[in-house]
């Protein structure tokens, strides 16, 4: 009777700490899945918030005579040209002429993309650097418009010159990862020379790269590619396509959506 009791207190023991896992597994999925959810929620406002304080489709130019468009303007390494389908776009990536093509429209400014870089930029990069899709960025300045500065262009320009350096990826996200708290502080000169600063350049590429910024080089780029995004009505950033169809943010930001997607176009 005794060895009968202890056998059932032992399973009643199991059953409990089964049900107590069962408990922590579901909660954990909760947690993650709302986490998922909080960032999905605040990368889309942003958004929605970003496309309805968008310029007018003018293509007026840059801000403040800065710089005007020029198809002619001197482009980074491997930039696509004005001809091209994706004009003045940064391709990244192994992707062959018989994978999908994904492009991304992003400010550097804005705060919804620096979001969806932090939620799956790191999935992005990985569906490229494999030969899944050709990535294609589509750099726009808009909010310099809306936040009364300069910076996005600046950033983009600055984003050329260390294209040139060979540091297309090390650059892009370093600006993201040095992104304001408060959207319209933007960015320096200086700060946007520091952030090359630790992408393992020569002396004489980082004072190149210095030159190359200071100098404004790529800022008729800058505002061409922005012109770009003005004419073709984009409305917003971020903004992804996948073989010219739009691509919702939720799935941008969404590693294995985004992964999913891609399979279903090759």
């Amino acid at each position: 009777m005794g060895a009968k009791n202890r056998r059932e207190r032992a399973a009643e023991e199991r059953g409990v700490a089964q049900a107590s896992e069962k408990r922590r597994e579901r909660m954990v999925r909760f947690i993650g899945g709302a986490t998922v959810v909080v960032i999905m929620a605040a990368i889309i406002g942003v958004a929605i918030f970003a496309s309805s304080n968008s310029p007018s489709n003018d293509a007026s130019g840059s801000l403040n005579g800065i710089v005007q468009p020029d198809p002619e303007a001197a482009l980074p390494a491997g930039v696509l040209a004005a001809d091209s389908t994706t004009p003045f776009g940064v391709p990244y990536g192994n992707g062959g002429a018989d994978v999908p093509v994904l492009e991304i429209w992003e400010d550097f400014q804005c705060p919804a993309c620096g979001a969806l870089e932090e939620a799956n930029g790191a999935g992005i990069e990985e569906l490229a650097e494999k030969g899944l899709v050709q990535l294609v960025y589509r750099p726009t300045a808009f909010l310099d418009a809306n936040l009364g500065n300069d910076s996005s262009h600046r950033a983009i320009g600055a984003w050329g010159c260390a294209i040139d350096a060979g540091k297309t990826i090390e650059f892009h996200n370093s600006v993201y990862d040095n992104q304001p708290a408060e959207e319209g502080v933007g960015f320096t000169d200086e700060a946007l020379v520091s952030f090359a600063s630790g992408l393992d350049l020569s002396d004489d590429d980082l004072e190149t790269f210095s030159e190359c910024v200071t100098d404004g080089t790529y800022l008729a780029w800058a505002a061409n590619s922005n012109q770009e995004f003005s004419t073709s009505q984009i409305g917003g950033t971020p903004s992804g396509f996948l073989n010219g169809e739009g691509v919702g943010t939720e799935v941008l930001a969404d590693q294995v959506a985004l992964a999913d997607l891609v399979a279903s176009k090759s």
